[in-house]
């Protein structure tokens, strides 16, 4: 399968304002790739540096050093953005849109045609579920509901990659159920999902392979399979792979 994502030796330096400690180090050399059709897990403890990770993807920050592709092309050149998606963890609409307004005024953003715009939208709301709340305003769904929405508008250019960053956070079961299904009927399609999740168990369940980063270096990637062996689970690899030491006694 071929490489569509990658960044090779990619580092982020932040200046901070606290004295003695000007430089924050948030990717220390980040050697990452993602092929075509997988779903792909981005894990790490919070400040890990897996949001600016993305951010340098799409284009939010530069790198200090290093590179990131998508495409095969430079992530600092816009036309290497016309194939991706994108949810942020926080979303934020104009809540009195309705899920049908929402996705034809993301539709007029890329251009598409009256007609294309219409079957996109059908198919998107189907995709998603909220075929019968089309019309209803975005102020009335619940949280589920609304993270569906913002699935379907970063699917309304019809992408090749899917960037997602926390995309079941702060769900119930279903609606977590709901969006790993959404995710398994995206790679069926021939779709690539990166994504970062605290939700171990949903990507032990939906992942082709992960990637561990901490304190902004990689500290592991492979399957599920391969990073889990020896524990019982991914959990239990994931806290030895960071270091984590519970305080309570055994």
């Amino acid at each position: 399968m071929s490489v569509i994502l990658q960044t090779q030796k990619l580092r982020v330096e932040y200046r901070t304002r606290e004295l003695r400690q000007p430089v924050k180090v948030a990717l220390a050399g980040l050697d990452l790739e993602v092929r075509a059709g997988e779903i792909f897990g981005f894990l790490g403890p919070n400040g890990a540096g897996k949001t600016t990770t993305m951010n340098v993807l799409l284009g939010f920050i530069p790198p200090t050093s290093g590179a990131a592709s998508l495409f095969g092309i430079d992530v600092r050149q816009p036309i290497a953005r016309q194939r991706i998606g994108y949810l942020p963890e926080m979303t934020y609409y104009y809540k009195f849109l309705s899920a049908e307004e929402l996705l034809r005024f993301y539709a007029k953003i890329f251009g598409l045609a009256r007609a294309e715009a219409d079957r996109r939208i059908d198919q998107l709301l189907k995709l998603v579920e909220l075929e019968s709340a089309r019309k209803r305003p975005i102020k009335s769904y619940s949280k589920g509901m609304q993270q569906r929405v913002g699935l379907a508008q970063a699917l309304i250019n019809n992408p090749d990659l899917l960037i997602l960053d926390e995309p079941t956070s702060g769900l119930d079961p279903l609606g977590r159920m709901k969006v790993r299904e959404i995710i398994q009927r995206l790679k069926n399609e021939g779709k690539t999902v990166f994504f970062s999740s605290h939700e171990l168990g949903e990507v032990e369940s939906i992942c082709d392979r992960v990637a561990i980063v901490h304190q902004g270096d990689l500290k592991a990637v492979g399957t599920v399979a391969e990073i889990s062996v020896g524990h019982p689970n991914l959990e239990q690899a994931f806290l030895k792979i960071v270091g984590f030491q519970s305080s309570l006694a055994s």
